[in-house]
């Protein structure tokens, strides 16, 4: 008896730089020390949880059209402890680790399986991304030819087609919002020529993350459009970002990428949230007993916008 031939998967989800550990980041709504600490979410880590719900329970299975598919951790899973910073849950990197895994193991499961990592940040991950490798195998990531779980690249096809889809995490910055897309398009450009000088087949797409910044760029070639995305994250700002040439003018994105093939056409799809800018001050001069009738005016200044909507 033949045996059926396996069905090409024609979406590929994208989400990176969770951060898990962060107190800016991606948090279940609780979990427990060693100590029988219980730990829960800041108002802004239950807005950020809110988006990730929306994004993994509306918007895929909506952009997906209900059809199965592949996810990809693009890395930086974890926040672990850099650079001097304290805006860390706790110092403790199993407890990143373990939020991390409460954050990701729906979104394996919902996925069946078909889940990859890419290693991030050496700052956040370990020198050799230890961390996520750790994470990685606790998910049940499909693991590399060397046996990985986690591992700085992946080429994988997409659709009937065979089209090839490259990612890693790393991608170059800039101060500049002018050229932002320099760096993307480039990296696009360098991996056709290196495909062209050894004679392989070209991605039709190149997934980045790093940036915490979702950009696209797509140009014209044989088999329709070639395409450079970088996701967004799932982490606010932190006080590194705040000294920042560009971050700091910019507010944070949340959110993820799909890559899908539809009636013979390869395109990237992207949900990308921001929030609020810091809260607008109003320059005004209190009132003083004397023009009050006698009452201290205890209105602060800039009432109206108070409210700081995230």
């Amino acid at each position: 008896m033949a045996r059926s031939k396996a069905k090409p998967i024609n979406n590929i989800v994208v989400v990176s730089d969770t951060h898990c550990g962060c107190g800016l980041a991606l948090m279940p709504p609780q979990f427990s020390t060693d100590e029988g600490v219980v730990v829960g979410q800041s108002p802004f880590q239950q807005k950020l949880w809110g988006m990730w719900e929306e994004f993994w329970g509306e918007w895929v299975p909506e952009a997906t059209r209900g059809e199965p598919f592949v996810v990809v951790h693009n890395g930086d899973a974890v926040e672990g402890v850099h650079h001097g910073s304290t805006n860390q849950v706790t110092a403790n990197l199993l407890y990143h680790k373990r939020i991390a895994r409460a954050v990701m193991q729906p979104v394996v499961d919902a996925c069946e399986g078909r889940y990859y990592h890419i290693r991030g940040t050496e700052a956040h991950v370990g020198k050799s991304g230890e961390f996520e490798e750790a994470l990685a195998e606790d998910l049940g990531a499909i693991p590399d030819q060397g046996g990985h779980f986690a591992r700085y690249d992946l080429w994988i096809k997409i659709g009937d087609d065979g089209d090839l889809v490259h990612l890693l995490h790393h991608i170059g910055t800039t101060g500049s919002a002018a050229y932002e897309a320099t760096a993307v398009h480039k990296e696009l450009t360098e991996s056709f020529n290196e495909a062209a000088r050894w004679g392989r087949q070209p991605p039709s797409i190149i997934v980045r993350s790093h940036r915490h910044r979702h950009i696209q760029t797509v140009m014209p070639w044989i088999n329709g459009e070639a395409r450079a995305v970088v996701t967004p994250a799932w982490q606010g700002k932190t006080p590194f970002a705040w000294k920042i040439p560009g971050a700091r003018l910019s507010e944070p994105q949340f959110g993820g990428v799909l890559i899908r093939k539809s009636h013979g056409r390869l395109f990237a799809d992207a949900k990308v949230w921001t929030i609020a800018r810091s809260n607008t001050e109003a320059a005004l001069i209190p009132e003083s007993p004397s023009n009050s009738g006698g009452k201290q005016s205890r209105k602060p200044a800039g009432k109206a916008n108070a409210r700081r909507d995230i």
